[in-house]
């Protein structure tokens, strides 16, 4: 089976989910983001680890602020977790796909930093290598459930329960 077309359909799709995660995390101005202490345009930003993510609990005005925030920064970062195995080889450790996904994080933290746009956030560093994790799970789960998966010719016999193969041939001598 030629393999060519859904390897390219997964570069596609890798390149489609980089460049909304650039989008959002790095150009969009999101209204409201950047208000902290020094207002909008000042180095905004979170070095205590929990404190956002306590705050965000506790000060949200309803219920549905905390969750769009903190689920939205861990279902961010998923696709990253899943794609990162699927196409780089040198990537099938949990703990490689991790690294390069909290490296991600970083960066990203890093730029808003420096360009001011966004609020810099150990928390979302937190929350979004959680999401990369989350990812991994779910792709080293799927690769688990389709090596188990036997597929069939519409043209084999079909397996006889006597004989315990698929192909019709006993294993016993």
């Amino acid at each position: 089976m030629n393999r060519q077309p859904i390897k390219m359909l997964a570069w596609s799709f890798f390149a489609i989910y980089m460049a909304v995660l650039i989008y959002i995390t790095m150009l969009a101005w999101n209204h409201g983001a950047s208000l902290g202490p020094d207002g909008p345009g000042g180095r905004n930003y979170n070095l205590i680890p929990f404190r956002s993510i306590y705050r965000i609990g506790v000060f949200s005005p309803t219920f549905f602020d905390p969750l769009k925030i903190l689920i939205g920064n861990v279902l961010l970062f998923v696709p990253l977790g899943f794609y990162l195995p699927l196409l780089f080889k040198g990537l099938q450790s949990m703990g490689k796909i991790i690294l390069v996904g909290a490296f991600v994080s970083l960066f990203i933290e890093l730029y808003q930093f420096t360009f001011t746009l966004r609020v810099s956030d150990i928390d979302d560093l937190v929350l979004n290598t959680f999401g990369v994790f989350i990812g991994a799970v779910w792709f080293f789960s799927c690769r688990k459930i389709s090596r188990r998966i036997i597929i069939i010719p519409p043209d084999a016999p079909f397996p006889s329960r006597r004989s315990g193969s698929i192909n019709g041939n006993s294993h016993k001598q």
